[in-house]
C-alpha cells in the first residue's frame, strides 16, 4: 500500500468566502469613517474650551494680585511681565496689553490666533477656516466700570450652540 493517499484534504477558504469577508470589511470601514473623519475640529473645540479656562483663571489671578497691591489701573507684574489693568482686570486696549494678558494665561501664538480690538481680546485655535472663525472663538472683554467682572463670550454657531472649528 502506498503511504500517501491520492485524496488530500485541503483546508482554507474558498474564493467566495474571501470576497464576502472583504465586502463586509469594506462596509464596516465605510460606516466607521464619518465617525473619525473630523477629529481635528473636535480637538480644536476642546483646545478652545481649555483656552477659555486659562483666560478666566489668569484674569482672576491678575485681579487677586491687583487687590493685594491695591491698584485698579496701571501694571501688575505676573511672572516677571507687566500686565496693564483697567478696573482691576487685564486691559486689552492695545495689542501689547492684550498679548501680555494672553501670555500670562499661558496661550501662545503658535497654537492660537489673537485678534486685538480696542474693547477685547478674541482667541481662536490655529487651523480654523476663515469662514468659521466667528463660530470658533472666545472673546474676553474687560469691565467698563469698577466693581464689575469681565465677560467671556463664546462665539459659536447659533443654531447648534456648538463650536464649529473645522
Amino acid at each position: 500500500m502506498n503511504k500517501y493517499s491520492s485524496k488530500s484534504a485541503q483546508g482554507g477558504f474558498t474564493l467566495i468566502e474571501l470576497i464576502v469577508v472583504i465586502v463586509i470589511l469594506g462596509i464596516l470601514a465605510a460606516t466607521a469613517l464619518p465617525k473619525f473623519a473630523d477629529l481635528g475640529g473636535d480637538a480644536r473645540a476642546a483646545s478652545l474650551k481649555a483656552a477659555k479656562g486659562s483666560l478666566t483663571s489668569a484674569a482672576a489671578m491678575i485681579h487677586a494680585k491687583a487687590l493685594v497691591d491695591n491698584v485698579t489701573t496701571g501694571p501688575v507684574v505676573i511672572e516677571g511681565a507687566p500686565v496693564n489693568l483697567i478696573n482691576g482686570y487685564p486691559a486689552t486696549a492695545s495689542q501689547a496689553n492684550a498679548r501680555a494678558f494672553a501670555t500670562a494665561a499661558g496661550l501662545s501664538e503658535t497654537d492660537y490666533t489673537f485678534s486685538f480690538g480696542g474693547t477685547g481680546l478674541t482667541v481662536s485655535p490655529k487651523g480654523v477656516t476663515t469662514a468659521n472663525v466667528g463660530k470658533c472663538s472666545v472673546t474676553y472683554t474687560p469691565p467698563t466700570t469698577a466693581n464689575t467682572a469681565p465677560t467671556f463670550t463664546d462665539n459659536m454657531d447659533t443654531t447648534t450652540n456648538k463650536f464649529i472649528c473645522s
